[in-house]
């Protein structure tokens, strides 16, 4: 098993589409990660030598921010909007969409599940 960013390639999947599993390396920086290393991006993980592998973790360890740096720039990038108290960083710390999306009727998946607010009861005699 191939073993490449702290993250165990799955055996059985083409190269190109095992590299996928690795934060911050999609399809187009997969080929070109087999490109630079040499390796069709059909060949299977099995069929990879230890000559391939240690050339395919140069490469991403040099070239490419993959994983926990990857991660951790990212939350800091984010940190920094909401110190600095912009309007994507107040987005941010509110939990609502950062990028002009509508919330009033959308917005579940950052808004989360609905919170009934209790409707207030008529006075009897009117109507």
């Amino acid at each position: 098993m191939a073993r490449i960013a702290g993250i165990d390639l799955p055996r059985s999947k083409r190269i190109d589409v095992a590299l996928t599993y690795i934060y911050g390396i999609g399809n187009t920086a997969a080929a070109e990660i087999c490109t630079k290393a040499d390796i069709e991006g059909n060949v299977s993980t099995d069929a990879l030598s230890d000559g391939d592998v240690v050339r395919l973790r140069e490469i991403i360890e040099n070239q490419y921010k993959v994983e926990g740096d990857l991660r951790r720039d990212n939350t800091q990038n984010v940190k920094e909007l909401m110190d600095m108290g912009c309007y994507r960083g107040l987005r941010h710390r509110r939990g609502l969409p950062v990028r002009g999306q509508r919330t009033h009727t959308n917005a579940r998946t950052r808004k989360g599940p609905k919170k009934t607010v209790a409707g207030k009861k008529k006075a009897p005699g009117k109507k």
